[in-house]
């Protein structure tokens, strides 16, 4: 594998037939409506003239009519059951998918643009694949003609997030209609946590301030025990180690289901339950612990808490399916006063029937983690553990298979976490077991490893509706980019699809959508994406001494999927040695690029000698931009002598140039692009190309230098490898030079730092 080309729509439709002819898309076409629209009718159109107005620029006119044969060169989309859309389809000999009511036909012709779907959810599924088409051809008025027919293998797609926090509901919103949506996901289990305002506990929201201030003032992902016992994660980062408005919550909630989305909160009782306890000590199994996290089932006003918080998350959310956690029960056996000497299996099996008693009669379906229901996770009914200590102690470990089928409500959705036959050869009899017992089950914490784990057999087993894939931590466009694209993109089309890419092909296959995925984390385009020219900066070819092994490279122009780069030498510009030690003497002074320009952005078109770290966020919670190995910066220096830094982090804008060769095969890297360098095919190169977009328009930069790391320390407390950054070129997209016909301001006078330009000869 070397480079990936991104396919026109992913996940990957079931029928896609190429087609002769282009439509024309510009401010002469028109968005369709019957004469009386239906709220779904008009949420398509103006979500779709919202994307071209966005992406594109283009705003087309709405219009209404109930004549299909009259249109031209309009975009019609809608459920076949509008009358406008079946006589569409009828014309065009088309039938939605009735396999599914997410399923949709999309017919792209010189005479027009038509999506319908076999409802309302499918005519929307429709236009997600529409905008991926549009997307392809971001700049180009003539779009290729083509036939899609296509449904869902699964009916649950779900992506498991934290709550976000104030900060980062707007992007929250837009991951969710341009990520979430966009690549077909239909639901969100939320975990909640006490994020939310609870006018009827309080004490919960300010125990929860106290408890992440704790933990990140000491620098800690989790307290211990007061033994040094393993306790369970902490998950302190929920809403951003904060409270979030009811009426946000609510709003969240409102647009989910606008794109088509369920919202499951996850409301973790008995296991994971800090948020419970740190007001409510007397409540937990351990109260000597510095920090309770298991509840004590048999503790007076136990239930009557947790009912209390999930009745306000209830009357706020309003989901038809509530998660309650219920998995990693680390309490020590026979600790708590009240539970010693019990059956364990027991009070985990009342405690389930009596949450899903209460659910049930509010109308509300229950889901829990499953590891404590099937026997061969943990072995029986107890597990053995040793603290960091020494000390040995067993914990609570599964209910027995009689409990399992005699006990447990079928209705229940179970969340299977312990599907990964890499890790125990067994597990795949774990989904197997279930289905044979009637539950319904989705692969919980999935990830794309199962597409090698007779993927196809174990997901085609009754009751298995799909899987949801998994963050851990807080909900921000830098951990999901970061961490998740790999898990997120790759796992969308073992969900939708039936056409399943080889697993060693699916990190080029995430990284082709990696401009796409990260426009829209963002509010606003970058001046490449805009399409600003961009010119070379020509600089001295840095000696190779940190650098021998670097193959041949060309130059001149060179276009990765999101970003243009210039080439003017067949040289890097700059290279810095990464890895030494902080104490092994003076820093050598690093060439400086003269860049002396206004400029708009900088385009780095960088790369590693050898792979390094990007652990995930949750490692590093007090501290998340540190989770990606820092192997060094740039310093952009202004006329006025600010300076500006470009960190250079690993699996976020920068990649190892025999990538994939050495990295993990799940290694993508979100904030650049990969762009081929190779002269040879035999010996290729891939170089990425980042681009920082200048924060002081109006500013000189003088020159760009490249500092490499020295002391670094990676999240995993190791100290970062010797290795080495490559910077081969820097292109620049100066400021725009006004039009002859454009007004110009009085000229000012300048001093004698700002004259404008390029070294390049701009």
């Amino acid at each position: 594998m070397h480079m990936t080309s991104r396919p026109l729509v992913y996940p990957f439709p079931r029928v896609l037939e190429p087609r002769s002819g282009c439509f024309r898309l510009d401010d002469t076409a028109t968005i369709g409506l019957p004469e009386s629209p239906a709220p779904d009718d008009l949420f398509l159109a103006r979500a779709l003239a919202a994307h071209l107005v966005d992406r594109r620029q283009l705003a087309l006119r709405t219009v209404r009519g109930n004549d299909a044969t009259s249109a031209t060169r309009q975009i019609l989309m809608g459920d076949v059951r509008n009358p406008r859309v079946r006589a569409e389809a009828d014309r065009l000999g088309l039938t939605p998918p009735a396999e599914s009511p997410e399923g949709y036909v999309l017919d792209i012709s010189e005479a027009g643009m038509f999506v319908a779907g076999t409802t309302a959810r499918g005519a929307f599924y429709g236009m997600q694949s529409l905008r991926q088409i549009l997307d392809a051809h971001p700049v180009a008025s003539e779009i290729p003609a083509v036939r899609i027919r296509d449904w869902p293998y699964k009916p649950f797609r779900a992506l498991r997030l934290y709550l976000p926090g104030t900060e980062n509901l707007a992007f929250f919103r837009r991951f969710i209609r341009d990520f979430a949506a966009y690549f077909k996901y239909n639901a969100l289990v939320l975990e909640t946590n006490a994020a939310m305002r609870l006018e009827r506990h309080p004490e919960l929201n300010a125990g929860g301030y106290e408890f992440a201030r704790c933990l990140n003032y000491t620098r800690r992902d989790r307290p211990r025990g007061p033994g040094g016992e393993f306790q369970d994660s902490a998950h302190h980062d929920t809403g951003d180690f904060g409270v979030v408005e009811k009426d946000d919550v609510a709003g969240l909630v409102r647009y989910a289901a606008e794109q088509f989305m369920e919202v499951i909160p996850e409301i973790p009782f008995l296991t994971h339950s800090y948020y419970l306890l740190t007001r409510h000590r007397e409540l937990a199994e351990i109260q000597a612990a510095e920090w309770p996290d298991t509840v004590c089932p048999q503790a007076p006003g136990a239930y009557e808490l947790y009912f209390d918080v999930v009745d306000e998350y209830l009357e706020v959310m309003r989901p038809r399916t509530v998660h309650m956690g219920h998995d990693e029960w680390r309490m020590p056996v026979d600790v708590c006063p009240r539970c010693r000497g019990g059956d364990y299996a027991a009070l985990f099996v009342d405690d389930v029937r009596r949450i899903h008693t209460r659910l049930q009669a509010k109308g509300v379906r229950l889901a829990l983690w499953g590891d404590h229901l099937v026997e061969a996770v943990y072995g029986g009914p107890r597990q053995e553990w040793t603290s960091a200590a020494g000390r040995k102690y067993p914990l609570p470990g599964s209910i027995s298979p009689r409990q399992l089928e005699q006990d447990i409500p079928r209705d229940i959705l179970i969340l299977n976490w312990f599907w990964n036959t890499a890790k125990k050869p067994v597990n795949s009899r774990n989904d197997a077991l279930l289905s044979s017992l009637g539950f319904e089950q989705v692969f919980g914490n999935v990830t794309p490893e199962i597409l090698e784990q007779e993927y196809g057999r174990r997901s085609s087993q009754p009751g298995v509706l799909g899987g949801a894939v998994s963050s851990w931590s807080a909900t921000t466009a830098y951990n999901f980019g970061k961490d998740l694209m790999y898990d997120f993109v790759g796992c969308a089309h073992l969900l939708w699809s039936d056409r399943w890419a080889p697993l060693a092909e699916t990190a080029a296959l995430v990284q082709a959508w990696m401009p796409v995925v990260r426009r829209s984390f963002r509010v606003a385009s970058t001046p490449i994406e805009d399409g600003e020219a961009a010119v070379p900066v020509v600089g001295t070819v840095a000696p190779l001494s940190v650098t021998a092994d670097l193959p041949a490279v060309r130059s001149g122009t060179l276009a990765a999927a999101g970003t243009t780069c210039v080439l003017a030498s067949s040289g890097p510009l700059a290279t810095a040695a990464v890895g030494t030690p902080a104490s092994s003497g003076a820093r050598p002074v690093e060439q400086a690029v003269a860049v002396g320009a206004d400029v708009s952005s900088l385009v780095f078109l960088h790369a590693c000698a050898g792979a390094a770290a990007n652990h995930r966020g949750h490692t590093f919670i007090y501290n998340f931009p540190d989770t990606a190995d820092l192997l060094g910066w740039y310093e952009i220096t202004y006329d006025d002598e600010f300076v500006a830094t470009v960190p250079v982090r690993y699996g976020v804008n920068i990649l190892e140039w025999n990538w994939p060769g050495t990295a993990d095969v799940k290694s993508t890297c979100v904030e650049a692009d990969p762009v081929d360098v190779s002269v040879a095919d035999s010996a290729p190169v891939t170089f990425f190309a980042h681009e920082w977009v200048n924060p002081r328009f109006g500013k000189v930069v003088r020159h760009v230098r490249l500092i490499g790391s020295r002391g670094f320390i990676s999240a995993n407390g190791l100290a970062l490898g010797a290795n080495a950054v490559v910077l081969l070129a820097l292109t620049a997209v100066p400021r725009r030079p006004l039009s002859a016909h454009a007004w110009h301001p009085p000229a000012r006078v300048a001093d004698a730092g700002t004259q404008e330009g390029v070294t390049a000869g701009g």
